[in-house]
């Protein structure tokens, strides 16, 4: 079988994603799981997080049996969406985007795509935050938050399927590459980029200018604001929590791997909704 094509850093396509469980391809409590997070996400589609984890034995069970009362209540969520909102953004050059060849449904698809990972990224990072408790071996004692009538908003609407690399152009597999970070030395690049990939005069562009602004001081500043604000109410939600269902924890020598990947995780999250709020903006 002839191998992936490399690309201009000699990585192949099939390097450049963690492992995943594919959201058709779950079966049994898994896919309960991820229907449920569907659902109290808000957005149509399970994040690459949980997907992520779901490829672990029994981890994204375990998980989810000890952190679902702060989401099913609602607590998580809001938590998670209060912070991020009215974030100083550092600023970005406006442009056109019709001039790299958006048409106006693709301008209302891009700002979709933009709102879904503003939407996921404070939860997701609610989840990991409180999952690296439970992995320092604390354990929750907390009364819970029974009878809350929480609803979660309505679901925006399903998104474009994100560009499988190999199907790309040597140029925009560059571009995803420099948008991507390193975990355990295989690249990470982030649902959103890979979605924006499929219009590639225009995901070049936005590859270009945002780039420099992973380091800008605004960024850094926004980035601060929004993780500090997640950790303290993950602290707060951790201690109500009820304890957890009397299950042992799976395999305990997976417990680097998975710390690694909340740690890229805590990187990329901030950056969807710093990014994804800047992006969308400029179509304006």
């Amino acid at each position: 079988m002839a191998s992936a094509p490399p690309t201009a850093d000699g990585l192949t396509v099939a390097d450049q994603m963690l492992v995943e469980l594919p959201e058709d391809a779950a079966t049994g409590e898994i896919a309960g799981i991820y229907e449920e997070i569907r659902q109290l996400w808000a957005v149509p589609y399970v994040s690459s997080l949980q997907r992520h984890l779901a490829t672990k034995p029994g981890w994204l069970e375990w998980s989810w049996a000890a952190l679902n009362p702060a989401f099913r209540s609602g607590q998580a969520q809001d938590a998670g969406w209060r912070v991020a909102t009215d974030l100083p953004l550092p600023p970005l050059a406006s442009f056109d985007a019709r001039e790299f060849g958006l048409s106006g449904g693709d301008l209302r698809l891009v700002a979709q795509v933009c709102a879904g990972f503003v939407r996921v990224a404070p939860v997701n990072l609610m989840f990991a935050g409180l999952l690296r408790h439970l992995l320092a071996e604390e354990r929750p004692q907390g009364a819970g938050w029974p009878g809350a009538g929480w609803q979660p908003p309505e679901a925006l609407p399903v998104l474009p399927t994100m560009l499988d690399p190999a199907l790309a152009d040597e140029d925009t597999r560059t571009s995803l590459l420099k948008l991507g970070t390193d975990v355990d030395g295989t690249p990470f690049v982030p649902g959103l980029y890979r979605i924006l990939a499929r219009w590639p005069a225009y995901f070049s562009h936005l590859a270009r200018v945002l780039v420099p602004l992973f380091t800008a001081p605004g960024t850094d500043a926004a980035r601060v604001a929004l993780l500090a604000g997640v950790d303290g109410a993950v602290v707060e939600l951790f201690a109500q929590l009820p304890p957890i269902p009397d299950a042992a924890m799976p395999d305990m020598a997976e417990i680097p791997a998975i710390l690694s990947a909340l740690d890229t995780y805590r990187g990329t999250s901030p950056e969807m909704v710093i990014f994804g709020r800047l992006i969308s903006d400029a179509l304006k």
